[in-house]
Parts: structure tokens; C-alpha cells; sequence
């Protein structure tokens, strides 16, 4: 039977795949997921993984984390498990810990519209504010967002369940929403978002109902909060997909509405600046692939680079201390972004740290050389500076001269610099930061004590 894209099968007869006609083991569960589900099962409740992981190992996918779905109420998980922990208000979930694994287990979801203080399910200007009525596997399934997310692995009899035509979505790799797009995308932007994610993630298309509303409410993601965005943006940028990550929002058009100081800059057609956030992308990537450890910092200060280099060069021009303008500026782009995506100050500060840096490159004194490779961001800020080469000859040339002085012995060096200092890329140094002086202490003159009696 032909059904107009984006529509659900609702029968309620499951599609139910046995243990012998599908591929997911148990070996592949993490241990505390299991233990998770059996111990629901064994005390008389329903427990199923559900969600990314069921379709993950399906695909030959190891996930990332193992989510539970389950008739329990989250007080009746927490009663089972001393090692639970209750969180959220808009969705109460249970969060049972083993180790650094954290299994998050939710109670099925239904459709009811009752109930009273975190027994409610409130919908304001079509935009789900909270949801914590219960219900039954099959409404649980039906309020999904997309139909891959919506197979279930039953731990009774190790089969997987599809309610809504997930498997078939599988096999035409593709990614449907469950309902009407656009009433799912009021009830939750974010789901946008995550479409590009999954489809950047999986090289699944995304289905054409569900690309059709996109440009008429991406808009609506500007009152989604900046601190879910931030962990949207950490899904998107820092699972190994960054560089697929970012092309599917350009395409989508919803960049703009994660870093509109990107998108006005690229829209200038800077070749050079588009060279080093695909690099960057790539960098950031292969890092994933190969286990070493990747930080928001660093890419978020590529792709705000040129923001905080343009105002730098205005309050220069209007006659700012160099060092005054990179602080100025970097707040400046700093606040502004956290409008749209608030990023923490833990990495807002490495990113200023690295753009500061970046003009004392060109000071190649030995003693702002040798005092420079001893900074503690000087790793990040050089690798900061070859993502740059493309700007211009003097930059390619200052980053080569910067990775042969790391591999010279220290007086070598020295004796190079002492030799003739290069002070190569002017433009650079005239907006370089001066280094802190420290202040010296003076030593406190401790006062006698008086003698006895006086």
C-alpha cells in the first residue's frame, strides 16, 4: 500500500523481527545495560533497549551509549537500583550508574493531556514544555521523532520490534520523521538539528517531508535554550562527523542559526578563510578517528576567527592598544555568540588564549621565542597558526620556521636567534599583545612583637 511520505503505520500489530532474523548480540550491550534490562525484567516489568543503540547495532555500529525504555515508573527504577539517580522536569528519566557508564532508562510515553505537577504533559504556542504521562509501548513508539529511533530490542525474548517501519527505513537508508513534520518540529526545533546530525552521522537522505519545512521554521531554534544548543553542537562537531556535520547544516541552512558570525563571514567569499574551516573540520575529525582527545575550544575558535581578527583591525584603526583590542574584541564575539550557543567559559578562555597568541608568533626575539614555546596554550595557538598558512606566504613561511624551532635543541636555538632575530610578518605584529609583566612582591617587614609589659 502507498502512504504519502512522513505518515505512520499505525496497526497494531507490531512487525516483530525473532533473535534468529536479525544481527544484534548481547556481546555488543555494555554490561551495565544489561544488567539494567534484566534486572527490570526479572522483577516483572517490560525492558527494552531502545532508540540510537538498537538502531546502531543494527547497522554493524558500535553506539555510544545505551538507552532503556520500560513500563517502570522512574520511583519504581530507583527502588530497584541503589546506584539511581532521578533528573529532569520536562522528562523525567532515571539515570543508573556503573563506573564512567551512565544507562539512562525512560518510562514509555503516552498521549494523555492530564495530570498535575510532574504528572503533566503541557504544550505552550504548539512547542512541548513538558511530558511526563505515562502510556504503553506502542504510544511510546508512536511519539518518537524519526522511525530508525523507534525499534525496540526486548530482553525477554531478544527480538526486535518496529512499530512504525523503522527496519524499512533502515534498509532504504533514510530518515522519516513519525507524524506531521511541521507539528513535530513546533513541538521540538531541535529536531532539525538532529536530522542533520543523523544524516551526517548514518550518510542516510533525509525524506522530503521532512526537509520541506525546514526553511520555514528554522527560525523557531532561536528560542531553544543556547545551553541545549551547546550540546547539540558538541553532538554535531565532536563525534567524528564534523566536517559532514557542518555541510548538511550549510545545506539545510540552519548554520545561521547556530553561528551566524560564520556564515556572515564565508558569505564574503573568502577562499582562504573557507580553507581553514574545512581544515579545521578535518583535523578535528581525524583526531576522533584516531582515540586522541578533541576540544570545542579549538574549533570554535577557528570558526569565530575571523569575527574576532575584523574587530581587532577596527579598534586598532581607531586607535586601541593592540592588547586592549584582542580582549575587547574576543568579550565581544565571545558574548555575541553565546546568544545563539553559550559556550562555557572553560572553553571561551582557551579560545581568547589562542587568538591572543596568535600575532606573538611574529616576534621572534629570543626571549619572547623561548617564552612562547613555554606557554601552556603554545600547542593549540601553533597548530592555530598552520590552519592560517592560507592566508598568506608570510604566515606559511612564519609556521614552518615555528615547526623547525620545536625541533632544535634549546641552545641552537638560541644561538640562531642571538645570531639575528627575524621579525618577519609585520602586519601581524602590530596588533600583538604585549606579555603580562609580573609584578614583584615586596617581602611584608614583620613587626616585633613589644616586650612584655610595654
Amino acid at each position: 500500500m502507498n502512504r504519502k511520505p512522513g505518515t505512520v503505520d499505525t496497526s497494531p500489530e507490531p512487525r516483530v523481527i525473532p533473535r534468529d532474523r536479525h544481527t544484534i548480540s548481547r556481546k555488543h550491550i555494555s554490561k551495565g545495560a544489561l544488567r539494567v534490562l534484566y534486572r527490570l525484567h526479572e522483577s516483572g516489568y517490560r525492558a527494552c533497549l531502545v532508540g540510537g543503540a538498537v538502531r546502531d547495532l543494527l547497522l554493524g555500529v558500535t553506539p555510544k551509549d545505551f538507552d532503556v525504555a520500560t513500563d517502570a515508573t522512574p520511583e519504581q527504577v530507583r527502588q530497584l537500583f541503589r546506584n539511581c539517580r532521578l533528573i529532569g522536569r520536562r522528562f523525567r528519566l532515571a539515570h543508573v550508574l556503573f563506573g564512567r557508564e551512565i544507562v539512562e532508562v525512560a518510562t514509555f510515553r503516552g498521549f494523555g493531556e492530564g495530570g498535575e505537577g510532574d504528572n503533566a504533559r503541557r504544550v505552550v504556542d504548539g512547542r512541548l514544555v513538558r511530558d511526563n504521562v505515562w502510556g504503553s509501548i506502542e504510544e511510546d513508539a508512536l511519539r518518537r521523532d524519526f522511525r530508525v529511533n523507534a525499534l525496540y530490542y526486548d530482553i525477554a525474548d531478544f527480538s526486535v520490534i518496529d512499530y512504525v517501519g523503522g527496519m524499512r527505513d533502515l534498509d532504504d537508508r533514510v530518515l522519516r520523521l513519525i507524524g506531521d513534520p511541521e507539528q513535530r518540529y513546533r513541538e521540538d526545533p531541535v529536531r532539525m538539528l538532529r536530522a542533520a546530525r543523523l544524516s551526517a552521522k548514518l550518510g542516510f537522505a533525509i525524506d522530503a517531508a521532512a526537509l520541506e519545512p525546514m526553511a520555514r521554521l528554522s527560525g523557531l531554534l532561536a528560542d531553544a535554550s543556547p545551553a541545549r544548543l551547546f550540546d547539540e553542537s558538541l553532538k554535531l562537531f565532536m563525534a567524528g562527523r564534523a566536517a559532514d556535520s557542518f555541510h548538511t547544516l550549510e545545506r539545510l541552512g540552519l548554520l545561521e542559526t547556530l553561528f551566524p558570525a560564520t556564515v556572515k563571514a564565508l558569505a564574503r567569499g573568502d577562499a582562504a578563510l573557507r580553507e581553514m574551516i574545512e581544515q579545521g573540520l578535518a583535523n578535528t575529525d581525524e583526531r576522533v578517528a584516531d582515540g586522541r582527545r578533541v576540544t570545542p575550544a579549538f574549533l570554535f575558535a577557528v570558526l569565530l576567527w575571523d569575527d574576532a581578527r575584523r574587530q581587532v583591525d577596527a579598534l586598532v584603526d581607531k586607535g586601541l592598544e593592540p592588547s586592549l583590542a584582542w580582549q575587547r574584541a574576543s568579550h565581544h564575539v565571545v558574548a555575541a555568540q553565546a546568544r545563539h550557543v553559550a559556550i562555557p567559559r572553560r572553553f571561551t578562555r582557551v579560545m581568547e588564549e589562542i587568538w591572543m597568541l596568535q600575532p606573538r608568533f611574529a616576534r621572534r626575539t629570543r626571549k619572547r621565542t623561548f617564552r612562547l614555546l613555554e606557554h601552556p596554550r603554545f600547542r593549540a595557538a601553533y597548530d592555530f597558526l598552520l590552519l592560517r598558512a592560507a592566508e598568506s606566504d608570510e604566515l606559511r613561511e612564519l609556521g614552518e620556521w615555528w615547526t623547525r624551532a620545536q625541533e632544535l635543541p634549546a641552545d641552537t636555538l638560541a644561538h640562531e636567534l642571538a645570531a639575528g632575530p627575524a621579525q618577519s610578518g609585520a602586519a601581524d605584529d602590530t596588533v600583538a599583545p604585549s606579555a603580562p609583566k609580573r609584578r614583584r612582591r615586596r617581602a611584608r617587614r614583620r613587626c616585633k612583637k613589644p616586650p612584655a609589659g610595654q
